[in-house]
């Protein structure tokens, strides 16, 4: 968040714009929308978590993250842990988490550095 706020001032200071406070950021990131990805490009263990997904469609990063922690084996977690970082900040406030999933997504978004 440091370095948002940096690039945010750094953005808005030439222009004369006040600088959004940390809270209005915190809320603008949870309804940004996220990188949708091509299930058909998907790697097979995170095409498998994705039930009743066509193979033609798409799938925003925040729900392909949910499904690869909740769902999918040690390499679709791997995968998910590598989404950006945005999906991963949105995933995390979706409700519905396995105990053990929600965990290793919290050990994931701590080593990332990313704040819930």
């Amino acid at each position: 968040m440091r370095d948002v706020l940096a690039e945010l001032q750094t953005f808005c200071e030439p222009l004369s714009l006040r600088v959004p406070a940390r809270a209005t950021i915190y809320q603008a990131m949870a309804f940004l929308p996220t990188r949708a990805f091509p299930v058909a490009e998907l790697p097979a263990p995170a095409r498998e978590t994705l039930y009743n997904v066509s193979a033609s469609g798409t799938v925003p990063g925040h729900q392909l993250a949910f499904y690869c922690f909740n769902y999918g084996g040690s390499e679709a977690l791997s995968f998910a842990a590598g989404l950006p970082w945005l999906a991963l900040y949105q995933a995390a406030r979706l409700p519905g988490w396995r105990a053990r999933s929600r965990g290793l997504l919290d050990a994931t978004l701590r080593v990332r550095g990313i704040s819930r």
